[in-house]
């Protein structure tokens, strides 16, 4: 039986969350209640809402919780920007690239959803 944790974009935003985790660790102790602490949950939030869609069982709520996850993707790279831009030390390329990908996936799972549906 096929689960959320069969989907690849369930597994490369589990892999994001680390990547974040560990970026956060660069961040400076004053942000540990802001930006640190919005960017994880940003981060959490993708593979959350993914799962969450995936089990509730119909097409229309899997489309609902994929967009709520995107939404979460664009919330994520808006962050990512006022941490570069606020000078914050970290390796971001990587990171940056795993967001448009998961990006990518996400908004071709709701097409081929809702082709379907």
């Amino acid at each position: 039986m096929a689960t959320y944790k069969n989907l690849i974009v369930w597994q490369k935003s589990m892999q994001l969350v680390k990547e974040i985790y560990n970026l956060c660790k660069n961040f400076p102790q004053t942000e540990i209640y802001g930006l640190t602490s919005q960017i994880k949950r940003s981060a959490v939030s993708i593979p959350s809402n993914i799962a969450e869609g995936r089990g509730r069982g119909t097409k229309k709520e899997f489309i609902q919780f994929l967009q709520i996850a995107l939404g979460s993707t664009y919330e994520l790279q808006t962050q990512i920007e006022i941490a570069k831009m606020l000078n914050f030390n970290g390796e971001y390329i990587k990171i940056e690239n795993l967001l448009n990908e998961i990006e990518k996936m996400i908004n071709s799972l709701i097409l081929n959803r809702k082709r379907y549906a």
